[in-house]
């Protein structure tokens, strides 16, 4: 249904950008055959033929900007025609034809498609900026930039102990604490509290030595998000340090201990977010996978508890690009409800958008895209690069984007995620 809706969207902004094509004047002066960079969303689109002019007009490769857009092409060689279509919609246009169908209704075009090189081109201004998409011709960068309008995704934010400068609190209510107004609730639907750690026994910890803590007035947080509509989640935070997390989860004792008191403690939350780092760094054989088994065990069995009292599980985890090998990500996404991606610490700042959506890619390879939050380090990002990084999530369909952390996300950041995201609740 999800998709079906998105691309009757699509269809009808088409049908409404045909239309108006007798009055818009949009015309792009690229030069003949030269190779321009398409850009989505500031991401690089893959295709094989350069852009076209003619008439003044520039024509540009339909199935690789659909296929960006999540439309579904078909061709047919033998009425030469390209087709986007559902159960109940049908986008047609004719190869030499001023005339496309939209559900069988006639709309005129005042450039033809054409083929070229085996692909069929259609004039750019299909995705006029006054029809809901901003197009750009870079004339010195030679570069075209097409950017989407607000996609529906979840946001969620990262809550943890700041400063007065960096207050995740004042960051997401707009006011210093215990005072609150809508804020930016209206595009975080669910908070990550980071307030939990583990001992290596398995006790659960309201404070550690690495700075997670529950802190003073807790309450007040609990209190205010769910006034606001905000989810929230218990993070429960640990590292393999010293090999403590190896030690948790191959201990039956302690991993029995740690289920039953983040399941007893979960009941004051709608959620628990799992957030065990550093497993499988220099493993392999053997070693990775009882590392993986171990891991994927405690996952399961947390999950089978959590279930029982209603709470959700999601799993914030190192990348499959990353260095940090022991998450079986198909296994662990068969006992959990989300899966957050830490698709950062590469190295480079802003993160390299080759190895993010290459995480991504992994990671689809074995969970279904609905389960699947891409994580977002605001630290290491700059605001046209978040622009990239909501890119992705968006060109893969993914659940939505996870922020690390609120207290560090600009008023220019917020602007732009509010310019990009459609908010969406659980």
């Amino acid at each position: 249904m999800k998709n079906k809706l998105k691309f009757n969207i699509y269809i009808i902004f088409l049908a409404t950008l045909f239309l108006s094509l007798s009055t818009t004047v949009f015309a792009l002066e690229v030069p003949v055959n030269e190779n321009i960079p398409i850009l989505i969303d500031e991401l690089p689109l893959k295709f094989d033929v350069p852009p076209l002019l003619k008439e003044g007009r520039t024509l540009v490769p339909f199935r690789a900007i659909a296929e960006g857009l999540h439309i579904d092409v078909s061709w047919d060689n033998a009425t030469q025609t390209v087709q986007g279509k559902t159960a109940t919609t049908n986008l047609l246009l004719q190869i030499g034809n001023h005339t496309a169908f939209l559900n069988g209704q006639a709309l005129k075009l005042d450039v033809p498609p054409e083929i070229c090189n085996g692909r069929t081109l259609i004039p750019l201004r299909f995705f006029s900026e006054t029809l809901g998409y901003q197009v750009e011709w870079l004339g010195n960068e030679r570069i075209i930039k097409i950017s989407s309008p607000p996609g529906k995704m979840l946001v969620t934010g990262f809550y943890a102990l700041g400063s007065s400068e960096t207050s995740s609190w004042k960051n997401l209510f707009n006011k210093d604490f215990p005072e609150a107004e809508e804020g930016n609730t209206k595009l975080v639907k669910k908070v990550a509290l980071g307030w939990y750690s583990l001992a290596e026994n398995g006790n659960l910890l309201t404070r550690s030595n690495t700075g997670w803590q529950r802190p003073g007035g807790w309450e007040i947080v609990l209190e205010t998000t769910r006034q606001y509509h905000v989810q929230t989640e218990m993070v429960v935070h640990m590292t393999d340090k010293g090999g403590s997390l190896h030690k948790l989860i191959s201990d039956p004792a302690a991993t029995a201990t740690a289920i039953n008191q983040i399941s007893e403690e979960a009941t004051l939350y709608q959620g628990v977010n799992l957030d065990l780092e550093g497993l499988g760094w220099q493993e392999q054989g053997e070693t990775l996978n009882n590392t993986r088994q171990n891991f994927s065990r405690f996952v399961s069995l947390l999950y089978q508890k959590l279930q029982e009292k209603r709470v959700t599980l999601t799993l914030t985890l190192h990348a499959p690009n990353s260095a940090y090998l022991g998450y079986d990500y198909q296994s662990l996404s068969n006992n959990c409800d989300e899966i957050i991606i830490m698709a950062y610490d590469y190295g480079p700042k802003p993160e390299p958008i080759n190895l993010v959506s290459g995480a991504v890619q992994e990671a689809l390879k074995t969970v279904p895209p609905e389960k699947l939050l891409l994580g977002i380090s605001i630290p290491s990002e700059t605001t046209e690069s978040l622009t990239q990084k909501i890119g992705i999530a968006k060109r893969y369909q993914l659940k939505g984007i996870a922020l690390w952390r609120l207290g560090l996300v600009t008023t220019d950041m917020w602007e732009l995620l509010g310019t990009k995201i459609l908010p969406s609740s659980l």
